[in-house]
């Protein structure tokens, strides 16, 4: 009986911070939700680049780029380091990285109309 009043006490703290890590969660996916932001993490999977390098990849201006970058980097997604005169940007998890490679393979099945991957059968 003891053990069971036990996981009752521990269960509201279980569901907040499962109500919490919701909350990054969808924090996270907000920052996503931008094309231009979820271009630029798509770029900065493959490395390190600098601003002038990602505006050439991307149709936005540098102004745009430098703008995403720091609410990326103030959202703690991508880290920026100065190289001289420039600053250099990296993502800051594999765990961002497979987020975003993911929503890029989802999108290209939809776009090709190309069935999904499922365990059901």
């Amino acid at each position: 009986m003891r053990a069971r009043n036990d996981m009752a006490d521990a269960s509201p703290v279980r569901k907040q911070t499962t109500g919490e890590q919701f909350v990054l969660a969808a924090d996270v996916l907000r920052h996503l939700a931008d094309p231009t932001r979820l271009h630029l993490l798509r770029l900065l999977a493959d490395g390190e680049q600098d601003v002038t390098t990602l505006t050439a990849q991307v149709t936005a201006s540098r102004s745009s780029v430098s703008q995403h970058l720091g609410r990326l980097r103030l959202a703690g997604l991508v880290h920026a380091r100065r190289d001289g005169r420039r600053m250099v940007y990296r993502i800051t998890s594999d765990h961002l990285r497979g987020l975003v490679d993911e929503a890029h393979q989802f999108a290209g099945h939809l776009l090709h109309d190309i069935p999904h991957h499922s365990d059901d059968r």
